[in-house]
């Protein structure tokens, strides 16, 4: 009941969840609504202008942008997902495990790959992965991951200092509890939070920078309606078809927006001051 309260307080978090479920519907729901194919050329005129039979218009191939459009969200929140996903999961085990081996040669050596990461600029080093590995969508997904690895172990590790020094760690260390048992059963139940809270705040970063490699060249390769690539592909043809461009620009901008929204009453939620806790 006190979340249902706080989401109907802020209006914020309406606007952000209610277009954060369009997104996702649009992109589950992509092959039953869109109603073109988002690869095919299409036989009407290049550049037609939004209308009711194209609302979104058509691009210099005919295709319909708002059939791509549709499908740009099961590209551009899968990824984004994905990657948020490596990098917590990446991320929190590093920064677990430095934090509770605190001073040891575990943290030292952690720090310094930390260190090491953090040296490149965030995009220049997924733009270093993609070119290693080959630009695809999946590559792009493991390269913006490895970007925000960093910024989860550098929180897990200062949150599980904290928590490796209270009483119940210390007793089931008495109990004769294993390291590893109780990393994962009292160290990263109770550093859940912050990580929930950097995880959705991460999610809006990890569209952009896919977007980004697309939009390069790195990421989703052509015919594929990525956002991203969608905007590479037009930007030649501004002036002949200038809804070929604002139609993935919005995209990218209303979906991290929402997702910053709903970060922001995530926040609120899990703020450490209101007493939540997951103590095991």
């Amino acid at each position: 009941m006190k979340i249902y309260r706080r989401w109907i307080r802020s209006p914020g978090a309406i606007v952000g969840l209610a277009i954060v479920a369009v997104l996702v519907g649009m992109a589950l729901l992509a092959p039953f609504i869109s109603p073109f194919d988002p690869t095919e050329a299409q036989l009407t005129p290049r550049f037609q202008p939004p209308s009711l039979e194209h609302l979104f218009g058509t691009d210099i191939l005919g295709r319909d942008v708002f059939s791509r459009v549709i499908w740009g969200a099961r590209y551009s929140l899968t990824v984004g997902v994905f990657a948020v996903t490596i990098s917590v999961l990446v991320g929190s085990l590093m920064g677990s495990l430095m934090g509770f081996f605190y001073g040891s040669w575990i943290d030292d050596l952690g720090s310094k790959a930390i260190e090491l990461l953090l040296s490149f600029p965030g995009i220049m080093l997924a733009i270093i992965v993609v070119t290693v590995l080959g630009p695809n969508l999946q590559n792009v997904t493991i390269a913006v991951g490895v970007m925000f690895v960093p910024r989860f172990a550098r929180v897990v590790r200062g949150s599980s200092i904290a928590v490796s020094q209270t009483t119940f760690v210390e007793a089931s260390r008495a109990a004769g509890a294993t390291n590893f048992r109780i990393i994962f059963r009292h160290v990263l139940p109770n550093v859940l939070a912050p990580i929930l809270i950097l995880a959705t705040m991460t999610l809006g970063e990890s569209i952009i920078a896919a977007a980004s490699l697309s939009f390069l060249g790195l990421g989703a390769q052509p015919p594929a309606p990525e956002w991203g690539a969608m905007l590479s592909g037009s930007r030649d043809y501004l002036r002949h078809g200038w809804w070929t461009v604002v139609a993935p620009g919005c995209m990218i901008v209303f979906a991290v927006l929402a997702i910053n929204l709903v970060g922001d009453w995530v926040r609120d939620i899990l703020d450490p001051r209101l007493g939540w806790s997951f103590h095991a």
